[in-house]
């Protein structure tokens, strides 16, 4: 696939090189001084492991059967003691003692290792997830969410096992086959060679593995992320999905997106099915000759070339430390298993970290309105006021759009220059501080668009965004942000407390009211105002725990409209300079409709104010309303400038008045050519033959 026919985590993920070194470059450095507790840990627990068969070998050839010296490695002749007994008892406790070694520090080394994994996942997991938040809303438009959640969740889960176990079972490995490739030669080199003869054999064999296998690991875990997107999706809908009656395609979506996991998993095991016993004979196999030319050595003298003399207690020896070699080798699977599914999922975290943040601050960015945002209150008239703050932290609200135009970048992460077809040409006006401007007109004529470059989710490909005569690309986003207050269509709730909900931004947490000297109650006071502009204290009041009632995840335990005023309220507690409301009032009944927009009238009252409407009743009142269609702005007025117009605007209300039965015909086939433009588009870019479409 051409890199141009990619998305952004594609390339970049394609582009990491030596991840793993990565990993321990970025993040390993940071938390060393625990891996090399750890690892120093580590290696007095093995080589304290190794003590044992080598005074048991000793042993029986000192005491028991006199055939030998009684001799250590490493350690001086003077410090041994010469009577039987004294070797005896000196054996016995080394032997103890060594044990203990081992368990003291095979515990202070698991503790290190479990900090040094643990420290470094949840750093990289922060981080990754740090820097989802700052991508570009280009970035989500073309993500998945199931696969970013297999980034943070599974791929970073895949690093915290192999930080955690193939490390720590690679130094085991390492040190045991040095350590006892160093003793076997030590005491007998030529039974030694026969002993570790299997090692060239596997080597070779694990390094065909590696390179059969990684391909295959990038690709389960790519398609771990279409899994999860099939589960997210059926998940999140379930509620038209049962409505619908469409479990069972559902249900095929599932176990497609399962198989094909299915299928890329039996493909990894296929080959650890080789590779594993093939290990585990090649390590048998070195025991097993051990075994058979050490006895035949005793019984019979040194075999074919060899020469040297072999005592039964250094056959003991050899025999026992090939059983501790063999175990360490036999994992050797698994520590490339971990290997590969950490390489694979650390290609992924980086692919992540490395896609450039395209709407961030410049070196130069002022703060919009140079100081902070007005502390948001509501007057105890129902009325909504900056309390302490009446120009909004300096913001005037004065906006002006200046000859605008944009096109959704079809994959400008990998190729800034690379852009689908605009959906906004040429789009100038100005809006004075206090003024509503209202955006009408058919779907998909880009005003959600238009008022997204306004909060900076997108910059213009041309032209330019001012806010008080600062172009929004000059200021801080957080400061841009933080004084535009949005209520859009589908309302965003989270799982927690309506007054954690309505807090969330402004308040999000009880300790930032403290930078604006209000303490907890007040800050609840001002919750429980904000909750009375936007028409919600009465059925909030009413709920069994009131504030303090659970919503549930996504707010599921409210109706929409119910939603709909917390999300007002939300942004009542703001208070900010400039408002837009996108169909805000959309999902309740006319009833509570009229209650909302006249808490709105009043929120809008001396804040700039952009209304996104289809139902032209809303926006009569408006300072001016603006008509796009196919991205242009075709006419622009009042309501009654626009009715004399007999323009487009003009027909939209005379169908909804009920003064037209319908639209002419050429509004209609202009509305039909531009929805079935956008579905070729999109099944083009999903691969789908548009003659299905069709």
């Amino acid at each position: 696939m051409a890199a141009d026919e990619r998305n952004a985590f594609e390339v970049y993920r394609d582009r990491v090189d030596r991840p793993l070194g990565r990993l321990f470059r970025e993040y390993g450095a940071a938390e060393a001084h625990w891996l090399v507790i750890g690892m120093v840990a580590n290696v007095v627990a093995r080589v304290a492991g190794l003590v044992p068969p080598v005074v048991l070998g000793v042993a029986i050839d000192a005491v028991f059967t006199g055939t030998g010296p009684y001799t250590l490695p490493l350690v001086p002749d003077a410090w041994l003691p010469t009577a039987e007994p004294a070797q005896f008892r000196l054996s016995v406790i080394l032997i103890f003692a060594s044990f203990i070694v081992t368990g003291v520090f095979t515990y202070v080394y698991g503790i290190a290792a479990n900090n040094f994994a643990h420290r470094v996942m949840h750093s990289v997991r922060t981080d990754s997830f740090d820097q989802m938040q700052r991508l570009d809303m280009t970035f989500f438009d073309d993500k998945q969410t199931g696969e970013v959640m297999s980034v943070l969740n599974n791929d970073a889960s895949n690093l915290e096992v192999f930080l955690d176990n193939a490390l720590q079972n690679s130094a085991r490995l390492g040190v045991m086959l040095v350590g006892i490739a160093g003793v076997l030669a030590y005491y007998n080199y030529e039974l030694a060679i026969v002993t570790l003869a299997a090692i060239p054999l596997m080597f070779l064999f694990t390094l065909w593995f590696m390179r059969a296998v990684e391909p295959r690991y990038t690709a389960q875990r790519s398609v771990v992320g279409d899994l999860n997107t099939a589960l997210e999706n059926a998940l999140s809908g379930v509620e038209l999905v049962k409505t619908s009656n469409t479990e069972a395609h559902e249900s095929e979506r599932v176990e497609d997106a399962s198989y094909s996991y299915f299928r890329r998993t039996m493909s990894i095991l296929r080959l650890n099915y080789v590779y594993r016993p093939g290990m585990e004979l090649l390590a048998g196999l070195a025991f097993a000759a051990t075994f058979a030319v050490g006895g035949f050595w005793l019984a019979n003298g040194p075999p074919g070339p060899f020469s040297t003399e072999l005592t039964v207690g250094t056959f003991v020896t050899f025999v026992l430390l090939t059983q501790q070699f063999v175990a360490p080798l036999a994992e050797v699977s698994n520590i490339i298993d971990q290997y590969e599914n950490a390489k694979a999922s650390c290609e992924r975290v980086f692919g992540l970290r490395d896609i450039p943040v395209r709407i961030e601050d410049d070196d130069d960015a002022i703060e919009l309105g140079g100081g902070a945002q007005g502390d948001g209150g509501a007057r105890n008239d129902g009325g909504v006021t900056p309390a302490g703050d009446p120009d909004h932290g300096g913001v005037a609200g004065a906006v002006e759009y200046d000859d605008v135009s944009f096109a959704y970048p079809e994959n400008a992460l990998v190729d800034p220059e690379d852009a689908d077809e605009e959906v906004l040409s040429g789009v100038s006006f100005t809006a004075d501080p206090g003024d509503t401007v209202a955006l009408v007109g058919p779907t998909g004529a880009g005003k959600s668009t238009l008022l997204k470059l306004l909060l900076r989710l997108y910059d213009v490909t041309d032209g330019a965004v001012r806010v008080d005569g600062h172009d929004v690309r000059d200021v801080t986003v957080e400061s841009l942000r933080s004084s535009i207050g949005y209520v859009a269509q589908d309302t965003t709730l989270f799982d927690g407390t309506i007054a954690e909900n309505i807090r969330y931004g402004r308040f999000t947490r009880i300790e930032e009211a403290g930078a604006d000297g209000l303490d907890e109650e007040a800050v609840r006071e001002r919750v429980v105002e904000a909750a009375k502009a936007a028409e919600a204290h009465e059925f909030v009041s009413s709920l069994p725990n009131g504030y303090e009632t659970r919503i549930g995840e996504r707010g599921v335990k409210l109706s929409g409209g119910q939603r709909q005023r917390l999300a007002i309220a939300r942004v009542v507690l703001q208070d900010p300079a400039i408002l837009i409301l996108d169909e805000a009032t959309s999902a309740v009944d006319t009833e509570t409709e009229m209650l909302i927009q006249r808490s709105l009238d009043r929120l809008a009252a001396d804040r700039t104010t952009f209304v996104i409407a289809h139902r032209l009743s809303t926006v009569t009142d408006a300072d001016t309303a603006l008509v796009l269609e196919d991205g242009e702005v075709v006419e622009r007025g009042t309501h009654d400038e626009l009715l004399a117009a007999d323009g487009l605007y003009a027909k939209l209300w005379g169908v909804q008045a009920g003064e037209i039965d319908e639209l002419p015909e050429e509004f209609v086939e202009r509305a039909r050519e531009r929805h079935v433009d956008r579905a070729v588009e999109r099944a083009t870019e999903s691969e789908v033959d548009s003659e299905t479409l069709e």
